[in-house]
């Protein structure tokens, strides 16, 4: 017998898993590996008399600082690949199909938004405004050769940065975590929701389909900003021929995102890559055309105010983004109409309301690189469009637009956390409440002297009801939705915020909203800082657990949606586990041990495995998030069917182990107590083992302190776990002695 361990999110280091001070790797990398205890240290058995082995897979997500950041960077790109798998399961395949194909277009959106940021700066900022003033590029070599240049090859020049951007999140978006990539199947996973499809977790060839799209898109991104600014000048058809064929290319490409043949499996989804590489060559060879173009311009007239066209586009796209969220919003709702649908976390709203929060992201980090630089070229004042623009200093113009979102991020932000301060407030009572009846069953017959400690203990349990915060996050839909719809109209009319107050009420509101404006730029940098911050410290510090959580969350899933999210580690760990379960199966028995996030690896696991295999197969799970957050976040993929499909699987040696005072884990299919009647029938009945935490609220003769609340750490030194571990293997050795 075979016990393998997986660890959760910031899993301890393989030789804390096995309880054994010295290991070796068996099979798999630094990345991701097998180990066992060395055999000439002491014992190699743990309880039962199982062969103890660990998976550490940890580093897949939790690396170095650079890994961190990057993952911060790419965090609107992950939110938006998210929320596709957020999707409530669709009654039809068309409306489910409808849903999926708004999911991937917004993600493409955002993917124009960031190109379109990076041309704000280099094209419009630099290349047309600050190159246009002697005084913007005095004392500064690094830009006073672009004075010398015509306008016309400034841009071209200029442009190459927002293209190398693009090639880098082309790198970026190639990054996987297969270590044997050759070796993989080919196959693109069914676009059901059957986690048990052959080939599910092979998510390249979809992969490479996505990110040929999105770098058209991206491309023809910066040709139509480009072309937008020079094909009105040009008196030829060269120009506007350019910006034709630019704009057939965009709409090409939101054509092929919402084709169902995009996710195909057989030949059809072979034909689509070959279109989508496609695409991709004429994006290149179409750019290559406009930079030439531009560079062999005769001179131009001169050069005043913002890109012309920039700030259009700009509007225009978050127009098109605000329709789209409505859109998907109508769309969901539409599928759950008239139909009993399990509690989740944020509702039937959860997938736009997750989209929303990706948009607001890239608008904050877009908005704010674009502040940034116009305050850096303006030598320390802050942009404004409404002062004067005089020829010897000139104020940079950020799009109205900008002014628009950053009014409305902060506003966003300061509501949001005024409702969840609200909300934790409101519910406090009730959440207590509940414990304290917790605590009373629990601990009957405490002495008077033990209050202080069963107060702390009725706090933990309290808390360990946090994923009902999450639901407050609902409301960024709709608060998203009609801020950029608000913005995109009041930018495409040219009035900017203070434009609009001084309107209202007069230059002293004027005053007020661009003073909120221009601090809303800076708290936009802070909150960055903040994110990398806490994305540094998730898997460092426990009070930061939450953050690693939802991180770790995030990445589990393929790219379904935007191919520059960060990789899945399950495309790695899932196969990984599958093949190790049937080597170690051939030998034996095995006990599959999966702690928090390892639970949710394991179950995709058994429904990969083959029946050959499962006959010989166990599982415990512990601490696991199955159906506090998993069932309730992504209710079309782990669902009562998916975790009874789970339970069939591997005979229904299944034992769950759960605290109250746990934040993250707890039960699957049955809250009770041990002992009590379970809430349902069958063999589901039996898979719930409740552990009380603490052990005791009192002081052992033998110890100096009371025993600890363990919350979601430490179930494998709980004897109850072990107890659990034989109970399992005596079950694996009736079936096979």
């Amino acid at each position: 017998m075979t016990e393998l361990r997986v660890h959760g999110v910031s899993g301890d280091d393989a030789d804390a898993m096995l309880d054994r001070p010295l290991v070796f790797r068996v099979a798999g990398d630094r990345n991701a590996g097998f180990y066992r205890p060395r055999p000439e240290y002491g014992a190699t058995t743990g309880p039962g008399g199982v062969t103890l082995e660990a998976y550490h897979w940890s580093n897949l997500t939790a690396g170095t600082a650079v890994r961190t950041l990057s993952l911060v960077l790419l965090l609107p790109f992950m939110l938006s690949n998210l929320a596709i798998w957020m999707l409530p399961n669709a009654p039809s395949s068309r409306s489910g199909a409808a849903a999926k194909a708004l999911c991937r277009v917004l993600a493409a959106t955002i993917t124009a938004m960031v190109a379109l940021a990076f041309v704000g700066v280099s094209l419009d900022l630099v290349a047309w405004q600050c190159a246009s003033y002697p005084r913007c590029l005095q004392g500064r070599p690094y830009l006073s050769w672009l004075g010398d240049l015509l306008p016309g090859q400034r841009l071209a020049l200029l442009a190459l940065v927002p293209i190398a951007v693009i090639g880098l999140a082309w790198w970026l978006g190639s990054r996987s975590w297969r270590s044997a990539e050759p070796l993989a199947p080919t196959v693109v996973r069914a676009d059901g929701n059957r986690l048990d499809a052959p080939g599910y977790w092979a998510g390249k060839p979809l992969l490479v389909r996505l990110r040929s799209i999105h770098i058209a898109v991206a491309l023809a991104t910066v040709d139509t900003s480009l072309l937008a600014a020079l094909a009105p000048l040009d008196v030829a058809v060269t120009g506007h021929a350019l910006l034709a064929a630019a704009l057939t290319l965009l709409v090409a490409c939101i054509v092929l995102l919402c084709l169902p043949e995009t996710t195909d499996r057989g030949s059809q989804g072979a034909r689509m890559e070959t279109t989508a590489c496609a695409v991709r060559a004429v994006a290149g060879g179409l750019t290559a055309l406009c930079l030439g173009y531009a560079a062999t311009r005769a001179a131009e007239p001169p050069v005043t105010g913002p890109l012309p066209g920039y700030e259009s586009m700009v509007a225009w796209i978050f127009l098109g983004q605000a329709a789209l969220l409505i859109a998907l919003g109508a769309v969901v709702l539409w599928q759950c109409r008239g139909r009993p649908t399990a509690p989740t976390l944020l509702g039937d709203l959860g997938a736009p309301a997750v989209i929303a929060v990706a948009i607001g992201l890239a608008l904050a980090f877009t908005a704010g690189l674009v502040y940034r630089v116009a305050d850096f070229l303006d030598r320390g004042s802050l942009p404004s469009p409404v002062r004067p623009l005089p020829t010897y200093a000139p104020q940079l113009q950020p799009p109205v637009s900008y002014r628009w979102l950053v009014l409305g991020f902060g506003a966003a932000v300061l509501l949001a956390i005024l409702v969840e301060l609200c909300w934790s407030r409101l519910t406090l009572p009730r959440r207590r409440r509940a414990a304290a009846e917790v605590v009373a069953h629990d601990f009957p017959d405490a002495p008077t002297q033990a209050k202080p400690r069963l107060r702390d203990v009725r706090d933990a349990v309290a808390k360990g009801r946090v994923t009902e915060g999450l639901r407050p996050m609902r409301a960024a839909y709709p608060l998203v939705a009609v801020l950029s719809l608000g913005s995109a109209g009041f930018a495409l009319a040219g009035i900017a915020p203070g434009q609009l107050a001084a309107r209202l009420a007069g230059d002293r509101a004027r005053a007020v909203v661009d003073l909120a404006t221009d601090l809303g730029a800076y708290l936009i940098g802070l909150f960055v800082v903040g994110l990398a911050v806490a994305g540094l410290l998730a898997y460092r510090s426990s009070a930061m657990r939450l953050v690693g959580v939802l991180w770790d969350l995030a990445t589990f899933w393929p790219r379904a949606a935007h191919p520059f999210a960060p990789p899945s580690y399950a495309e790695r760990v899932v196969p990984d586990l599958v093949r190790r379960t049937r080597y170690l199966a051939d030998q034996g028995g095995v006990l599959l041990s999966g702690h928090s996030h390892g639970s949710a690896l394991l179950a995709a696991t058994i429904l990969q495995l083959p029946p050959e295999t499962l006959r010989r197969v166990a599982l415990l799970t512990y601490g696991s998030p199955l159906h506090p957050i998993y069932a309730r976040l992504f209710p079309a993929y782990v669902n009562d069917d998916t975790l009874r499909e789970v339970g069939d699987r591997v005979g229904w040696r299944w034992l769950n182990l759960w605290r109250d005072t746990d934040p993250i884990g707890g039960w699957i299919f049955s809250p009770h107590r041990l002992g009590a009647q379970p809430a349902v029938n069958g063999p589901p009945g039996g898979v719930d083992r409740r552990l009380r935490d603490p052990r005791d609220v009192t002081l052992a003769p033998s110890d100096t302190v009371p025993p600890p609340i363990e919350g979601h750490s430490r179930y494998q030194a709980d004897d109850r776990f072990d107890a659990a571990v034989r109970e399992q293997v005596a079950r694996l050795d009736a079936v096979y002695p």
